[in-house]
């Protein structure tokens, strides 16, 4: 059985206050109750409150109103610090650190308990899960920017987080180099014990790495649609030519069209 929290998302939302005029609403009413060691995709327009999630899920950020709890337990009586990692849209890495330095600095942070070897021999070991193994030495400009984010990946998972939240984190990639991502992140979550909440703007990366999505509306964030995701793992790349993928990236598709067309027709009024 997982050890891992179950997290509720208790009718979030949060506010901005703003230099003039009243305060900006960025997510309202959010709700969700996402299973131990599930796989949870969020898409929306740009500015709808994607990233703000996160930050709320985080523990970084306080709704305004709501609450997120795990196991039943508010966030912050939780104590998950030192139990969530987070992966950027972009790697992040500290340029004078290599490859094997800047996936030790999360447990310079987290593991003070551990040796200094032994902090070394965790990173090799995760550099080569992420397929990284001979690049240990090299610095982050002598790495692509899939490899960089390879490492970025490994630095937020090598203290073993029960929760993974992951920001647009292949959105700078080329379109080949992503894919090829998409796939490495498959075959790596389904050898670690996490959670993941995964935000992007892709609807067909949504529905190959998750089994559920959550579909948000345009500023204020309010989800439109929970779409289960119903293919079996493993999965490879050739789901994305099966019908049902389609059916389904186009249904998300329509829900996004649908819930910018009620913005639009609520600015008109």
């Amino acid at each position: 059985m997982s050890t891992l929290p179950a997290i509720d998302i208790q009718d979030i939302s949060v506010r901005f206050r703003t230099p003039e005029g009243p305060p900006l609403l960025a997510l309202e009413r959010i709700s969700a109750h996402i299973e131990p060691r599930s796989f949870l995709t969020v898409v929306g327009p740009s500015g709808c409150g994607k990233t703000t999630l996160l930050k709320v899920l985080s523990g970084v950020l306080p709704p305004s109103a709501g609450e997120v709890c795990f196991d039943g337990r508010p966030l912050r009586e939780a104590a998950m610090t030192g139990h969530i990692g987070y992966v950027f849209q972009r790697p992040m890495l500290l340029p004078w650190r290599t490859a094997l330095a800047n996936v030790m600095l999360t447990m310079e942070v987290t593991r003070k308990e551990m040796s200094q070897q032994e902090r070394q021999a965790e990173a090799r070991r995760w550099l080569e899960i992420v397929g990284l193994r001979g690049f240990e030495e090299r610095r982050p400009h002598e790495l692509s920017g899939g490899m960089q984010q390879r490492v970025s990946i490994a630095r937020a998972l090598v203290f073993q987080p029960q929760i993974l939240l992951m920001d647009e984190p292949f959105a700078a990639l080329d379109e080949i180099t992503r894919e090829a991502m998409q796939g490495e992140l498959l075959r790596l979550w389904s050898r670690i014990d996490t959670t993941v909440i995964f935000i992007t703007h892709s609807i067909p990366e949504a529905v190959l790495l998750s089994e559920r999505v959550l579909v948000l509306s345009a500023r204020p964030g309010r989800i439109i649609e929970t779409i289960e995701v119903p293919f079996p793992r493993p999965r490879t790349e050739a789901i994305r030519g099966l019908p049902r993928f389609a059916e389904l990236t186009e249904q998300i598709r329509r829900h996004l069209r649908a819930g910018r067309a009620d913005i639009e027709s609520q600015e008109r009024c």
